[in-house]
């Protein structure tokens, strides 16, 4: 019965047992009996990032002569298997593994040589032919940056293009519908919808160049560093030729690090790109709530927009419906920004050549750029296209605005402007009236300096 359940492997600790269909060997094998701790496995990107590596180290080294053509069209042909995804079940290491990712090196270096060695008809090897010329040390941090680049250029920077577009035609749309103004969550001076919404889309326009900044240094590469940074048992030119590949397959522009020493000992790049995500998720948050406050109501709430009705707001409540998008693209915020506090820590922990919290790094940075680009996708189709305004609600709330008042400083001062806003608060009057009893402004003169279109303008008026 053990038999037809497993096969006997051996690597230098010795033999162990392996499942029998499993495309890996003794020393992925281990990782699983050592790391049954959170059943979290490594990211697909991380995966295809994993099989593009391989590739192009496989090219390059029979570019050099390193390796015979029949071998590096083998383990390339499988390489082409695992970036397609059609492995990736064979990919068991948990993400809480050793720190360098060794074992998901090794588990890589393991399928692709099995793979390889069918379509050959020939034993091909994990360490001496899969991974020539290459180390744990600078595949991983070489994988975290290659995956990191391609989901963001594939995925969060077109979402955050998408959303910036939406909000732009919904400012243009509702650049003539004034509202109030609110600070501190009170009554404040007036302003338009597309003047609200053009805040937002200043920020995901300020996002977008974030992390295209940032991004710049996440295509410096660790590969050709080997060990310790020196290049040990690698050609001097395998780390360019590297980057020189993966830019053509990918359409990013790699090139080798400047410093093999820094790119092997720190996640510093990985670190600024994240601050730049957690900073897009407070941004998304913020947007989400003004969403959340805005669409309150129908009846006790502001009122101001409709979010587009989405599915039944309450198991006990009929008839309620509540702003789900919004709040699901909060929690997504909320977990980005506990994503980086994680990375943060990870990224101290760089003990003279090598960072030992790879792993980790990959997951949560994935993770994040991949949520928020769902989010922001969600958020564009779901709620930005949808919303509509109240027109009769956002006129009625101004008209009984008393903060309109701050337009007459100029003229009246300070201390009767206090008087007028608060008599009219008061007494549930419009500005307007309380200030012809107040002052001796012809109704002509209130008419004009207290225009609600005007006063999202600026500038003093006299």
């Amino acid at each position: 019965m053990v038999n037809e359940k497993y096969r006997n492997e051996i690597d230098s600790m010795g033999e162990l047992k392996v499942p029998i269909d499993a495309m890996w060997g003794a020393q992925t094998q281990r990782a699983v009996n050592n790391f049954p701790i959170s059943g979290i496995r490594v990211p697909r990107q991380f995966i295809a990032a994993l099989g593009l590596i391989k590739w192009a180290a496989a090219t390059v080294n029979n570019n050099l002569g390193l390796l015979p053509d029949n071998k590096a069209k083998a383990i390339c042909e499988a390489c082409e298997e695992i970036i397609e995804g059609n492995f990736d079940e064979h990919f068991p290491v948990d993400i809480f593994q050793t720190g360098s990712g060794t074992s998901s090196n090794m588990n890589a270096n393991e399928v692709i040589a099995k793979l390889a060695t069918s379509i050959l008809g020939a034993d091909i090897h994990p360490n001496d032919d899969v991974n020539m010329s290459q180390s744990s040390n600078d595949v991983i941090p070489t994988c975290i940056h290659v995956s990191a680049v391609i989901s963001l250029q594939e995925h969060l920077l077109p979402a955050l293009e998408k959303l910036n577009d939406a909000l732009e035609q919904k400012s243009i749309e509702f650049k003539d519908v004034v509202k109030t103004g609110r600070t501190h969550l009170m009554d404040a001076m007036p302003i338009t919808v597309g003047q609200e919404i053009d805040a937002w889309r200043s920020q995901m326009q300020h996002a977008h160049e974030r992390v295209s900044d940032s991004m710049k240094r996440l295509t410096h590469l660790a590969q050709g560093a080997t060990a310790v940074g020196t290049g040990i048992n690698a050609h001097p030119e395998f780390g360019k030729n590297v980057a020189i590949l993966l830019s053509e397959r990918t359409n990013a522009s790699f090139v080798s690090s400047a410093s093999l020493f820094e790119s092997l000992a720190t996640q510093d790049a990985a670190v600024e790109m994240s601050g730049q995500l957690k900073t897009l998720a407070v941004s998304i948050i913020k947007i989400s709530n003004d969403l959340r406050w805005m669409n309150s109501g129908p009846l006790g709430g502001l009122s101001e927009i409709r979010l587009p009705e989405l599915q039944p707001g309450s198991s006990i409540m009929p008839g309620k419906v509540n702003p789900v998008i919004p709040e699901a693209v909060a929690m997504v915020g909320a977990q980005v920004i506990g994503n980086d506090t994680t990375i943060t820590v990870a990224g101290q922990s760089g003990n003279f050549q090598l960072n030992v919290m790879l792993p980790i790094v990959a997951h949560n940075l994935l993770q994040s750029i991949e949520i928020l680009a769902n989010a922001l996708c969600v958020l564009t189709d779901k709620a930005i296209k949808g919303f509509s305004v109240d027109h009769e609600k956002i006129k009625d709330a101004l008209d009984r605005n008393p903060i309109l008042v701050t337009a007459l400083n100029a003229v009246i001062g300070y201390e009767l402007g206090a008087k007028i806003a608060k008599t009219a608060y008061k007494e549930g009057r419009a500005v307007k009236e309380v200030a012809a009893e107040m002052t001796d402004l012809s109704e002509a003169d209130l008419t004009r300096l207290l225009n609600p279109k005007d006063l999202t303008e600026g500038g003093i008026k006299k």
